[in-house]
């Protein structure tokens, strides 16, 4: 599915998405990914869901976001709150969905000039 937002900077944001991929301003990415505004497009070295660690989570907070949008894949899967937990501790939100409805919940707040991180896990 192809998407729109109106843009105005360089910041990244999902363009289209579908099995196995995500496209972040025009570029497919079929590998996990971090995407956040004034950012390149990072690769986020996580196995999967069921590899999900607090340390994968704690990293995050050096990008200084409000909130971080995980999306879980094909399906919305929750992960432990331990595993979410130094999130949690240091007040950072976390709203857990499937990709699909994360990459256009990213876009949403990115509009609104939220400071977020989308944790995208492709597969």
């Amino acid at each position: 599915m192809k998407l729109q937002l109106s843009q105005s900077g360089n910041d990244p944001y999902f363009t289209s998405y579908g099995d196995g991929y995500v496209a972040v301003s025009g570029e497919r990415y079929e590998h996990n990914l971090l995407v956040m505004p004034g950012h390149a497009v990072e690769r986020w070295e996580v196995a999967g869901f069921e590899t999900l660690s607090s340390a994968d989570f704690a990293a995050l907070l050096a990008l200084e976001p409000e909130v971080v949008v995980l999306g879980t894949g094909a399906a919305l899967r929750f992960p432990h709150p331990s595993v979410t937990g130094p999130l949690t501790a240091a007040g950072v939100g976390i709203e857990v969905m499937d990709t699909r409805a994360a990459c256009r919940t990213y876009n949403i707040l990115l509009s609104e000039d939220r400071k977020v991180v989308a944790a995208i896990l492709v597969a």
